[in-house]
């Protein structure tokens, strides 16, 4: 979409934009502000404290990215408190962002009485921040980085309460599945938005981050922007009339600068650059994932009997005990001193998906992560940890058909001699690389002139100006 929309004359008031703290959220939402900002839309990008220092570290710089000033407020937890405890910063977020946040915009507005904020838009999680918008006469969009499945279900979870299907920590009871409709697949348990079955504390506060978003969408938000695009997800779109379906968000149509909390580590192009043409597996498991030490080691085995390059992302913190990532005896030595592997903290995952050389991409279908190789025409080998990846999965190889599910033992692991089977299968399906150019062809569509997403951006620009 960028680079092929004339900017838009007129009035362009001022965006306020506000994500949930979290690397999923905050990236596809940056992306959207770089892309209201250049039509000339003034926009204000807040993360917390935390985040901001995050991002500003990762890319080493503070500077406005492509037109969207950054700015940062607090979460309420002091600097050095852990931000992995999801009860507590979801609390602190509940108590203080609000009033925070308010500060920030009575600033803003008192800075220059022309700029004043004139619309806001906040992930579908922070419901109270819509509210707020009203307070200061601004126009409210709710934005959801999930699928548009994921937001219709979020939409029945008061449905699923009441018909006593769904209890208050979230696990449905007496039925096995939900479906909404023939076209989209089902949700079985444990495979909600907000499932978290080894700890159903947390899976309450996810339960209750999408009850925020449900009422986001009934009743705080003019629209609601979706990641996604319609042809993609046509029967999703149509069960919730305030959706505007914008995606597939991508640096490619952003023009985007780094917006990752980590340092990419750019080398693993070059070493993309001596591989065949479509021989390399490109595998990460997103920014909050976790591998038992036993998982660890059956993956890194797999990758290695499978006999093909991989590029493989292992964060620091990739094991769930907070220890040391230890390969098998031997390992690093086999494959990487040999050019069989390539082993990295972090990888600018975009160019990596549209490389030449890369040909299948193990994943843990995060929804940014699924549109992203979904773009590059990928196909998939599919390993989700918790939330929606579940049913993301499910749509990657029963609905889309463009990928495999990798499947776990009787013990919940996932055997280096399936990973090896998996990995063989795929790469040599000509009806699943098929089925992913055919994706890759409309989601190109979406967003090309008088595409789907192309026109729903143009008249939220349009609305924009026009109120």
């Amino acid at each position: 979409m960028c680079g092929k929309m004339g900017a838009t004359k007129g009035k362009r008031g001022h965006v306020l934009a506000v994500p949930f703290p979290a690397q999923g959220h905050v990236t596809p939402l940056l992306k959207f502000s770089r892309l209201i900002a250049s039509h000339g839309v003034k926009l204000t990008f807040v993360n917390t404290h935390f985040i901001h220092n995050k991002l500003a570290a990762a890319t080493n710089s503070h500077a406005p990215q492509l037109g969207v000033v950054l700015a940062s407020i607090s979460d309420g937890l002091p600097d050095d408190d852990d931000r992995s405890d999801a009860f507590k910063l979801w609390e602190s977020l509940n108590s203080t962002m609000a009033g925070h946040l308010t500060e920030l915009i009575e600033k803003i507005n008192a800075s220059n009485c022309d700029e004043k904020i004139s619309c806001i838009i906040a992930d579908v999680t922070l419901e109270w921040i819509l509210e707020l918008a009203r307070d200061f006469g601004a126009q409210s969009f709710g934005f959801t980085p999930a699928s548009a499945a994921s937001l219709a279900m979020v939409l029945q979870i008061p449905n699923l309460i009441h018909q006593g299907n769904l209890d208050l920590n979230g696990t449905l009871k007496g039925i096995e599945s939900v479906r909404l409709t023939d076209e989209i697949p089902a949700w079985r348990k444990d495979e909600f938005a907000w499932s978290f079955p080894i700890d159903l504390k947390t899976q309450k506060i996810m339960l209750e981050c999408c009850l925020c978003g449900e009422k986001s969408a009934r009743f705080r938000s003019t629209w609601l922007l979706c990641n996604t695009f319609y042809e993609l997800e046509s029967s999703a779109c149509d069960l919730s009339p305030k959706l505007l379906p914008i995606g597939p968000l991508l640096d490619s149509q952003c023009r985007a600068n780094c917006s990752s909390f980590y340092v990419e580590d750019t080398s693993c192009l070059r070493w993309l650059d001596e591989k065949a043409v479509a021989s390399v597996i490109y595998v990460s498991f997103g920014s909050l994932a976790v591998l038992s030490h036993h998982q660890l080691q059956e993956l890194a085995l797999g990758l290695e009997l499978s006999g093909r390059p991989f590029l493989w992302v292992v964060r620091s913190n990739l094991t769930n005990d907070g220890s040391r990532v230890e390969y098998p005896e031997g390992f690093l030595g086999r494959v990487c001193s040999g050019g069989l592997g390539k082993i990295v903290e972090w990888a600018p995952q975009e160019r990596v998906l549209s490389h030449p050389s890369v040909g299948c991409f193990l994943s843990h279908c995060g929804w940014n992560s699924t549109l992203e190789g979904l773009a590059a025409a990928l196909p998939f080998l599919c390993w989700p940890y918790f939330a929606d990846q579940y049913h993301n999965q499910s749509y990657v190889c029963d609905k889309w058909k463009i990928g495999l599910r990798i499947e776990q033992d009787e013990n919940g692991i996932r055997g280096r001699d399936e990973i090896k089977k998996k990995i063989e299968i795929v790469v040599g399906d000509d009806d699943i690389k098929a089925n992913a150019l055919r994706l890759k062809e409309m989601a190109t569509m979406s967003v090309a002139q008088e595409g789907s997403s192309f026109l729903n951006f143009q008249r939220f620009i349009d609305h924009l100006i026009m109120e």
